[in-house]
């Protein structure tokens, strides 16, 4: 019988991390210089926080457009309401919960801390080398 493949051993564990006080300008030129649709928003401290995505980069763009200023920081568009796999789910359980979500990238959690993110992309390649 095959081990138990987990979510950790594919998912990226070098990440662009925003910080919440920082400008969203600042952050959508860093998400987009980085070619990234987004990135984990974490405290000093290392506490995970939300998500900013390129659409929320665009809300923000466009309120600017309408008010003729670009303002705020990452903390005003996050999304706070971000779902997360643990490390320890099993790459199979993984799959699953990608094809109930929209998403195409999750934070990871192990212990209540973020450890890293994993994509379908991610999760495609565990799935393969299964059958090789």
């Amino acid at each position: 019988m095959t081990a138990r493949r987990t979510i950790a051993e594919y998912m990226a564990t070098e990440l662009v991390t925003l910080a919440p006080d920082m400008e969203i300008n600042h952050a959508m030129v860093l998400l987009l210089e980085r070619g990234i649709s987004g990135a984990p928003v974490v405290s000093a401290s290392g506490e995970f926080l939300g998500v900013l995505s390129k659409k929320d980069c665009l809300r923000a763009a466009l309120h600017a457009t309408y008010h003729q200023e670009l303002g705020g920081v990452v903390a005003d568009y996050m999304n706070q309401d971000v779902q997360t796999l643990e490390a320890d789910l099993d790459i199979v359980g993984g799959a699953e919960v990608f094809l109930k979500s929209a998403y195409r990238r999750f934070p990871v959690m192990s212990e209540g801390r973020l450890v890293g993110q994993i994509s379908r992309a991610d999760l495609l390649r565990a799935l393969a080398e299964q059958w090789r």
